[in-house]
């Protein structure tokens, strides 16, 4: 009987009063003492109001029905595929859109509709991977942020894929602990290419530096990226550093030289197909003919074993507690054992390129330990 006059009455109600009413009938149909055939008229009656012109009549019934799970799906569906203003509340909060539902919706919606599925307070990894690999922008920038959401590591790869070029989804990406560590790679060989095309960093410095000098920071950068790339994956940052044509004899010379005895670990058990026991037990504590056996099943050059040897050698003693050293030292050391270190005879003509990029190692440490010597001073 309400419900009848209900009917007759909201034909001449204003758009406030319609949407009070919207609201209390949709509580009303949410509370499990209204008898059975009470809650067929009011469902039949919002069902009614899905179609009512105003907005603010429509986002009524939205509000009160999107966090139940015992909202009529029909009514559910229908407010879901509003306009933005009604549909938020629905696709943000409401347990009766599936992953199934939401997935479709992130294939067929705007922009707009798919950042609002990625901020629900639960994202599922399906779902995730479906905003990562048709998303845009925006949706995959709120997807990164928001911390309920359960993210794959290939979902990630795919979004930095896709978006590492955008500055603000980048950084939001670098920002999130959860980034696998060949992600942070790829992202930071994309910041390099965005300086080195910069029209001002082109203007000061010339196109020919700026390759460089980005190329060096970048392969810097990755050494740090090391450090804070767990053990499980360094397998996926080596194959990506790999696939790149990154992982160079000259990228592991400067790994060694900077004591990423772990990350060398890694690389030496995938190219030599050695267990990880066994290649940790002859970096650790192996002979010489151990660790040169070691480095030739890898496919390391003979020319670069002498002093590989020489710096794991010192880490080693580092690691022992028997001796304080950092990279300028070690290099030094290195630049030694081929006769390339100031007052010696120099190094033989088959290790010129390698003394050459030893050299420019130690350089690098130099300037980097007396740049931290006048900084402690300063602030002393």
């Amino acid at each position: 009987m309400i419900v009848r006059h209900f009917l007759r009455w909201i034909g001449n109600a204003r758009v406030g009063e319609r949407a009070a009413a919207a609201g209390a009938l949709a509580r009303a149909l949410l509370d499990h003492q209204i008898a059975f055939e009470d809650r067929c008229e009011v469902e039949a009656a919002l069902t009614l109001l899905v179609d009512d012109p105003s907005p603010k009549v429509r986002s009524a019934l939205a509000e009160a029905l999107s966090m139940s799970p015992h909202a009529p799906p029909q009514i559910v569906a229908a407010l879901a595929d509003d306009q933005d203003e009604v549909a938020g509340v629905i696709l943000v909060r409401s347990p009766l859109l599936s992953d199934v539902d939401l997935i479709d919706r992130v294939a067929s919606s705007r922009p707009s509709v798919q950042a609002l599925i990625a901020s629900r307070p639960v994202v599922s990894m399906s779902l995730s991977a479906a905003i990562a690999e048709v998303g845009a922008l925006e949706a995959c920038r709120v997807l990164v942020t928001n911390e309920g959401a359960a993210v794959a590591s290939l979902s990630f790869r795919r979004i930095a894929e896709r978006f590492g070029h955008e500055a603000a989804l980048r950084e939001a990406l670098l920002n999130d602990p959860r980034l696998p560590g060949e992600c942070r790679h790829m992202l930071l060989v994309a910041l390099g290419e965005a300086l080195r095309h910069a029209p001002l960093v082109r203007a000061l410095i010339g196109e020919a530096r700026a390759e460089r000098v980005t190329r060096e920071a970048c392969v810097r950068a990755s050494l740090t990226l090391i450090e804070y790339t767990p053990l499980d994956e360094h397998a996926a940052l080596i194959e990506h550093l790999r696939l790149r044509g990154e992982l160079t004899a000259g990228f592991l010379l400067r790994a060694i030289a900077h004591g990423k005895v772990d990350f060398l670990g890694s690389v030496l058990m995938i190219l030599s197909g050695h267990s990880e026991t066994r290649v940790r037990a002859i970096l650790a504590s192996g002979r010489d003919v151990a660790v040169f056996s070691l480095f030739a099943a890898a496919g390391l050059a003979k020319s670069l074993h002498g002093v590989f040897l020489r710096a794991l050698k010192v880490w080693r003693e580092v690691a022992a507690g028997r001796r304080v050293a950092g990279a300028q030292e070690v290099t030094w050391l290195m630049l030694n054992e081929i006769d390339a270190a100031p007052g010696q005879k120099g190094p033989a003509e088959s290790d010129r390129e390698t003394a050459a990029l030893i050299k420019a190692i130690h350089l690098e440490a130099l300037r980097e330990n007396a740049r931290e010597h006048a900084l402690a001073i300063a602030a002393a």
